[in-house]
């Protein structure tokens, strides 16, 4: 299984609340204080102190040992390994061990960590004797005092099972049910998708809190710290087949962001199905995540297939208190990826499910342009729509599942592949503008089982530029699959836009299918018009 968090690399391009806690603003100042070594511990008190902190002018930590953390790469990382007697609670009765990683060419911060029993909270010093070295020489190269970047939850099942690991900025990750770390998923998002703008506040000390005999539970707060916010988040992790956190976050702003983005999710996307780009790598497909589920606040149930797009390409679904978003790996089957070594059918997926009422806003989906697996190119997150200005506080309280399947599927069929070619059929390909495209849409489920020989699935094809040809259904007898196949025709859209597209299946006026979605570029095909194409590529 792989383990690692700093193998991947970004490309980088609710609720308002006029007070989050019980604390009145002086008691609030009074007890600003971060609960230090012996003290008392509560997460009142982190959250007096991160809306505290908020009040004064950011501070980024001093950089440290620049030229040693440049040579601690990917393969020296993965060379270090905590001994397992230096394990937090190694000895005790608690459903998990503590391992912990220290800083590397991926994660320069040091974080403080700490642990809570019976009430109190105690800071675990860094010890480089904690960690066991592949590499004895890189061992004695390192610093007493370089630090920690993160840890992780090892199951106690001795089944080398991972709950969730933490490292770098405010990322965490969990393999989930299937034991496979995939996409990642952090405390927030800042400016997402405005290129050198956006922001990266991290984690900058934990809390962990010592189980009680025979809980399941594990209990995690932690203080956010960043330019333009701050944040006390507490989780409650448990791992019931699924890796489940439900999270409570108090968030404080310093000044002004173009973009708050709420419970985000970083995945990656190359090719599929969909955008196969045959020769370039020898495998059939490669991502981590295959579409965005929506279940939005007025019951419409959503599936916007990812691309690979020319260009950054930004996507906002609007709502209003959503049911849930999340970035899904619906493909399961190996010939689709043929890679037994990093096991991309296993990649679990990710919900999140809101806890109480959201408000206004949008899901925001942030798609960025790559050519090789090692960049995470996806982004989605919740974006309020009250702006988020100077000393604004929020509170959003939500559930992350880390799944293998979504965990509350609609009673509708679901999409099952997307696939695309050229516009036209056999014979008649040199009659059609190399703009124009063929879209097949497979969906499957119970609602389309139900239906009676005599009952057709009627499709329901829409674009936001360009034209519809051909719409037609198309009953897969050895899949039991229900298939939507449409020729997109047309001019290009002004200002280098998208051809959005939306297609469903009904019948009598009956929905039977959720919403496929999906973000087409004509310009950004080959232009070796024929002679039957005008100066427009229209067809």
């Amino acid at each position: 299984m792989e383990t690692d968090l700093g193998r991947r690399r970004l490309l980088v391009s609710a609720t308002a609340l006029a007070g989050v806690s019980a604390f009145s603003p002086l008691k609030a100042l009074a007890q600003a204080k971060r609960p230090g070594d012996g003290e008392p511990f509560s997460f009142d008190a982190l959250v007096a102190h991160a809306r505290s902190l908020a009040q004064k002018p950011f501070s980024a930590p001093p950089k440290r040992y620049e030229e040693l953390l440049n040579d601690l790469g990917y393969e020296a990382f993965m060379g270090v390994h905590t001994r397992e007697d230096a394990a937090l609670w190694a000895d005790d009765d608690t459903p998990v061990t503590v391992e912990f990683f220290h800083l590397d060419q991926n994660a320069r911060d040091p974080i403080d960590i700490h642990v809570v029993e019976d009430g109190r909270s105690r800071r675990l010093a860094y010890d480089a004797d904690m960690f066991r070295y592949e590499d004895p020489e890189l061992g004695d190269r390192l610093p007493d005092d370089l630090g920690f970047s993160g840890f992780r939850l090892v199951d106690r099942s001795g089944e080398e099972l991972e709950w969730l690991a933490f490292k770098g900025a405010s990322y965490f990750r969990s393999p989930g049910g299937l034991n496979q770390y995939g996409l990642s998923a952090r405390g927030v998002s800042i400016d997402t998708g405005y290129g050198e703008d956006e922001a990266f506040p991290r984690f900058s000390a934990y809390w962990l809190v010592k189980p009680a005999p025979g809980d399941e539970v594990i209990t995690i707060c932690a203080l956010l710290e960043g330019e333009h916010v701050t944040g006390a988040y507490r989780m409650h992790v448990s791992r019931p087949g699924n890796v489940i956190m439900d999270i409570e976050s108090r968030l404080f702003q310093r000044d002004a962001v173009q973009r708050l983005g709420i419970a985000p999710l970083t995945s990656m996307f190359w090719f599929s199905e969909t955008n196969a780009r045959r020769g370039v790598d020898w495998r059939p497909e490669i991502h981590d995540s295959d579409g965005l589920a929506m279940a939005t606040g007025h019951g419409e149930r959503i599936w916007r297939a990812l691309s690979n797009p020319p260009r950054v390409q930004y996507s906002a679904f609007q709502d209003e208190n959503p049911q849930g978003f999340g970035l899904l790996q619906r493909d399961r089957a190996f010939d689709h990826y043929q890679d037994p070594e990093v096991g991309f059918e296993d990649r679990p997926s990710l919900w999140v499910e809101p806890k109480g009422d959201w408000g206004a806003g949008h899901v925001g989906l942030l798609e960025l342009p790559t050519d090789e697996e090692v960049y995470d190119n996806i982004n989605a997150f919740w974006v309020p729509q009250d702006k988020a200005t100077a000393g604004h506080e929020w509170q959003f309280d939500y559930r992350l599942h880390w799944c293998g399947d979504e965990p509350y599927p609609p009673g509708l069929a679901q999409v099952v592949s997307t696939r695309t070619g050229r516009a036209g059929g056999p014979g008649t390909y040199k009659d059609q503008s190399v703009l124009a495209r063929k879209f097949v849409i497979d969906f499957a489920g119970d609602t389309l089982d139900r239906l009676t020989e005599d009952a057709e699935p009627e499709p329901v094809v829409t674009a936001t530029h360009g034209r519809i040809g051909n719409p037609y259904v198309q009953h897969v007898e050895d899949t039991g699959r229900w298939r939507v196949i449409f020729d997109w025709k047309g001019e290009l859209p002004p200002d280098d836009t998208p051809v959005e597209l939306r297609a469903r299946l009904g019948h009598n006026d009956r929905v039977l299918t959720e919403t496929w979605m999906y973000a087409y570029y004509p310009q950004a095909l080959p232009r070796r018009l024929s002679d039957n194409d005008d100066a427009t590529g229209a067809s």
